[in-house]
């Protein structure tokens, strides 16, 4: 996903799509190691995508702050 997409979307989104993409990758990650794997480039696509949320969550955090400290 494209970070634009993902910052239209609600917090409680972002953690429901992180949650179902950590869980993904577990999957893949077990499929991985049992020899199995279809797709061993998506590895880094989900890695990404969760690497975007977590900073799209994190600077939301940030700007929370910023505006309590403001005032």
């Amino acid at each position: 996903m494209k970070a634009s997409e993902l910052r239209g979307l609600s917090s409680e989104e972002l953690i429901q799509k992180e949650k179902a993409f950590k869980k993904e990758f577990f999957t893949l990650n077990y499929q991985r190691k049992m020899g199995s794997v279809e797709k061993p480039d998506y590895f880094r696509k989900l890695k990404h995508d969760i690497a975007r949320i977590l900073t799209i969550l994190r600077e939301r955090a940030l700007e929370e702050k910023k505006e309590v400290k403001n005032g």
